[in-house]
């Protein structure tokens, strides 16, 4: 899946933070919240997540090696924490581009 914009990204940090912590997807509940608060949180948790996921990851890579651990729980957490870093990267770079075309507009 490929992130064409900077909503799309967010959307799907709000679709994940949701499924983390069990919520339904609400639009209402969405609107109630401050706009500021909304996104931070967004954020923290997307970084959050990415965060448990390399722990998770690193946890059973050295299960796998000490031989404790199935090889294909290893390969999925692994691959797991892959995309999960890719995706921290795609906002990264769509919030770097969207801050650089607010510096260059013209005033």
């Amino acid at each position: 899946m490929a992130i064409s914009s900077i909503t799309d990204a967010i959307a799907a940090y709000n679709n994940a933070a949701k499924s983390i912590s069990g919520e339904s997807s609400s639009s209402a509940a969405d609107e109630s919240q401050a706009p500021g608060s909304d996104f931070a949180s967004l954020l923290q948790n997307g970084v959050k997540a990415a965060i448990d996921a390399s722990k998770k990851s690193e946890e059973l890579s050295k299960q796998g090696l000490a031989g404790k651990a199935d090889v294909r729980d290893v390969v999925a957490a692994v691959n797991n924490a892959e995309v999960t870093l890719q995706t921290v990267v795609a906002v990264r770079d769509k919030v770097i581009s969207a801050y650089s075309e607010i510096l260059h507009m013209a005033i």
